[in-house]
């Protein structure tokens, strides 16, 4: 996809108002940020807007506080992370959206200095792809800057509507972003997927257009439950949907989809590995077994274009991640060389981190959902 570049229109843009749209919808846990590293991504387009004397009105969603004022999740502790980032107090934080007194303040802003908005989602017309909100949120700046690719799969006001009253562009790592899964779209064969997680509607699009390139698709996690259902499997208590299993039905005639042979189960007695046709009725399938492994990384190992999105089991508990982390090996051992290596979803990076080796992956891609969506050549609100 081509994009319009930040750094080819620098003319354009330089001694203007920005209205930057970025993503810090980051982890917290008692208002404290336990990874940053979304805030970090957007450093390298912030500084370049500040370099050319750019005033820039920055905004974000976090959480989902569903159209109301929710201090959970206001944005001052990202905003003083930012400060912290940028290594100089440029920051003027807004309590408010929209309104005369951020119209006021933006006016006032100099150049070089940056104007953090409060949560979009406190308005209702975010989520809503209100064209009034849009258009006021569009009032504060006179050029659009998006570096959110992982809601630009919504079509949401901020990202999708305030296009229409202002010329915009592509962030710099937005822009990168698309050039490396555009490198997935066209990938050197064979090509590997790996896919877990939990519901299946989310990745139909992206197994069916990849089911010509791809060389298998490996489906772990509870993904996996969903098609031993429909093959009239017993799953125990292990987590699936009716929606999800009706799916499976139609994806098992997919004959390039593998899925496990044995799974690790939660038993009165502690961790169990069983072939997947004994599992008993209490038993909770929570990890790929030792013999999925063996079998899905002899498959990852002969690939040059690896994708994963979702993680293969309870990777949060030590006795469920072992499946996860060993293929979450794999992946990284082969990226950078032999293979092109991209990994996408918070969860999955999240497990990726675990093997200690998330340097080694090719990209890592900072929208799940947004991923899933550009690979599964589905609309794209904000990229158009």
């Amino acid at each position: 996809m081509k994009l319009k570049s930040l750094k080819k229109s620098i003319a354009k843009i330089k001694n203007k108002a920005v209205f930057l749209r970025v993503d810090f919808n980051v982890p917290l846990a008692n208002g404290q940020i336990k990874d940053d590293s979304k805030i970090a991504a957007a450093l390298p387009t912030i500084r370049f807007l500040l370099r050319y004397r750019c005033r820039i009105i920055l905004a974000t969603h976090l959480g989902e506080p569903s159209g109301k004022v929710n201090r959970k999740f206001d944005v001052r502790p990202l905003a003083t992370r930012l400060t912290k980032m940028l290594g100089a107090n440029r920051l003027t934080v807004s309590k408010e959206i929209i309104g005369a007194k951020v119209t006021t303040a933006a006016k006032k802003l100099k150049p070089g200095k940056i104007l953090f908005l409060q949560n979009l989602r406190f308005n209702g017309g975010e989520e809503n792809n209100n064209l009034a909100f849009a258009k006021k949120l569009a009032s504060l700046a006179e050029v659009y800057v998006n570096e959110a690719f992982a809601v630009s799969h919504r079509s949401h006001a901020s990202v999708s509507a305030i296009k229409k009253f202002l010329p915009a562009y592509a962030g710099l790592f937005l822009e990168e972003e698309i050039r490396n899964l555009d490198k997935v779209k066209k990938p050197a064969k064979p090509l590997a997927v790996l896919l877990g997680g939990a519901k299946i509607k989310s990745k139909i699009n992206l197994i069916n257009n990849l089911a010509t390139p791809a060389e298998k698709i490996l489906i772990g996690g509870a993904l996996a439950n969903n098609f031993f259902q429909a093959m009239g499997l017993s799953i125990g208590k292990s987590l699936a949907d009716k929606e999800s299993v009706a799916v499976a039905k139609k994806l098992l005639k997919n004959k390039k989809i593998l899925l496990p042979i044995d799974v690790v189960v939660e038993t009165n007695h502690g961790p169990r590995v069983k072939i997947i046709d004994e599992i008993a009725a209490q038993d909770i399938i929570s990890d790929i077994g030792p013999q999925t492994i063996w079998l899905f990384a002899s498959i990852l190992r002969k690939a040059r274009t690896l994708i994963w999105n979702g993680p293969l089991g309870v990777f949060e508990q030590p006795h469920y991640r072992h499946g996860t982390v060993a293929l979450g090996e794999v992946i990284a051992a082969r990226s950078r060389g032999k293979a092109f290596g991209v990994v996408g979803g918070g969860e999955t990076v999240e497990a990726l981190k675990l093997t200690k080796m998330e340097h080694w992956v090719d990209w890592i891609s900072t929208g799940g959902g947004a991923m899933l969506a550009y690979l599964g050549n589905e609309k794209m609100p904000g990229l158009d």
